[in-house]
């Protein structure tokens, strides 16, 4: 006998929005062959975000090395990296005319190292055409080659993310191929190399996960010298992935906010619907007021 899934509850039953600014993005990404996470992702904010002039750009293709059992991003061999790619994003970005640009990847285990190089080319680009835009950068764990971090680094974004996604217990399950600990250690050794670029982690809820551990996973973070924390609703993409365990109440990732600003996190961004680039201005702006 199986276990029926938890309705869906009204919080997370969001309109999509799909106005001029909205138009001019998914018009953008089509005509320049460039890929966002907000699609590939099946991120719910998507209409807002791209309503609001906000988009992640996803690089080194949409197939990933990688098979998370939460994520919706194709798990196929990936292509070969555009040489142009770092010039196209740049431009993007420039035309466009943001002024917080957030850029993620697939994870490319093929690569020697990591894409850490693709992720610098990006950045330098970014700020060549736009100098003053940020830069966030979320970045995959690089299986734990720190000399890729530090050519990451060296490139100068204005924040560095990387995602636990998950307490230790369900990385067999959710994060096959993932290392809990590796990626703790990841974020303190950037902490190590550039400590004055402020770091960000996120956690998916309602997989199947405590309140104890996600408590236990925050203070890792916090001790990691992570000041920005995200955490939101895990939403399954597709029935063949992993099921939702529960559906938190909003009422309680207040209360985790709470607890997380008390850990010592400079901003929390806590609700159902957040995502790591969700209000990422927002939250850049909110490290840095807690810093001066």
């Amino acid at each position: 006998m199986t276990t029926r899934p938890p309705r869906k509850p009204d919080w997370l039953k969001v309109r999509f929005p799909a106005g001029p600014n909205y138009a001019r993005i998914d018009r953008f990404h089509r005509e320049h062959g460039l890929h966002s996470v907000c699609r590939s992702a099946a991120c719910p904010n998507q209409g807002e975000c791209w309503e609001q002039g906000t988009a992640t750009f996803m690089i080194m293709g949409d197939r990933c090395t990688r098979d998370c059992r939460f994520c919706n991003v194709l798990h196929e061999t990936p292509l070969a990296i555009d040489p142009q790619e770092a010039d196209k994003v740049g431009k993007a970005i420039a035309e466009l005319g943001l002024k917080h640009a957030v850029i993620t990847s697939v994870t490319r285990d093929d690569l020697a190292d990591g894409g850490a190089s693709q992720f610098a080319a990006v950045t330098r680009a970014i700020h060549q055409y736009s100098p003053e835009c940020r830069v966030e950068l979320l970045i995959p764990d690089l299986q734990a080659n720190h000399q890729a971090l530090a050519t990451i680094l060296m490139a100068d974004p204005e924040v560095l993310g990387h995602n636990l996604e998950t307490v230790p217990r369900l990385y067999p399950t959710a994060r096959a191929g993932a290392d809990y600990q590796g990626s703790l250690e990841l974020l303190t050794a950037a902490k190590t190399i550039a400590p004055e670029i402020p770091t960000k982690s996120g956690l998916m809820l309602g997989m199947g996960e405590t309140i104890e551990e996600i408590l236990e996973a925050m203070q890792a973070l916090q001790s990691a010298g992570c000041s920005i924390l995200t955490l939101g609703q895990y939403l399954q993409p597709t029935r063949t992935h992993l099921p939702v365990a529960r559906y938190v109440e909003p009422a309680e990732f207040a209360t985790l906010r709470d607890q997380g600003l008390q850990l010592g996190f400079a901003h929390v961004e806590s609700g159902p619907l957040v995502r790591s680039s969700y209000h990422a201005a927002e939250q850049f702006a909110g490290d840095c007021d807690d810093q001066a």
